[in-house]
């Protein structure tokens, strides 16, 4: 599918085994979701441009090299956050912003009601994050805020995509690489991915 990656190991085979389990505790739900979001990272920064720089070794001066553009991890509140700590465990040097958005209930339009982004995000590779992608609409709205704010090299992260919001956010910005875990089968009535793991806010933060 063009531009959207799908990670394909087994060992984030076996820790989406773990976050799929309706029995998984919560403590072992946010370790799996800490080391897929490394894994999604590394996946995500695969085309990181790099700047040449010397560097001295215990036994000589030789080559090195440093990133040459800022990332910036832009999680949707709240269940985005279950990614970052993966995440910047791979790349520490990292900036977080946070963007905060509901469903309108009478519009069903998504509606911004928090945000908070570094400066400087012309030019950052700018990691959007959300574990779940379902029907696109909130991604695809983070996406447009964030291109109305100076973002132009945006990728969207998440754990787990379903065809629906895949298409969505295709549609709306062709130009943003999908970076997943896994595509599952399809939305069900109320918007839930199948086969999905639930609300992953809830489980990564106990409040099931």
């Amino acid at each position: 599918m063009e531009n959207v990656i799908e990670i394909d190991h087994p060992v984030v085979k076996r820790y989406l085994t773990i976050l799929r389990d309706k029995s998984t505790e919560t403590a072992a739900f946010r370790r799996a979701m800490g080391t897929i979001g490394t894994v999604l990272a590394y996946q995500a920064l695969t085309d990181l441009p790099l700047d040449e720089c010397e560097v001295e070794t215990p036994i000589k001066t030789t080559k090195g090299h440093k990133p040459g553009a800022e990332v910036f991890v832009i999680p949707i509140l709240r269940a985005g956050l279950s990614l970052v700590d993966g995440i910047i465990s791979f790349m520490p040097d990292a900036k977080v912003g946070h963007i905060g958005v509901y469903r309108d209930e009478k519009t069903h339009e998504p509606v911004n009601y928090y945000h908070n982004f570094p400066g400087g995000l012309k030019g950052a590779y700018t990691l959007v994050v959300d574990p779940m992608l379902a029907t696109g609409g909130t991604g695809s709205h983070a996406v447009k805020f964030l291109k109305e704010n100076g973002a132009d090299n945006i990728r969207f992260v998440s754990l787990i995509a379903a065809p629906e919001g895949i298409k969505r956010l295709r549609d709306d910005h062709p130009d943003v690489p999908i970076i997943t875990a896994a595509i599952d089968e399809k939305l069900n009535d109320d918007a839930f991915i199948v086969p999905g793991l639930g609300d992953a806010g809830d489980r990564y933060f106990g409040t099931l």
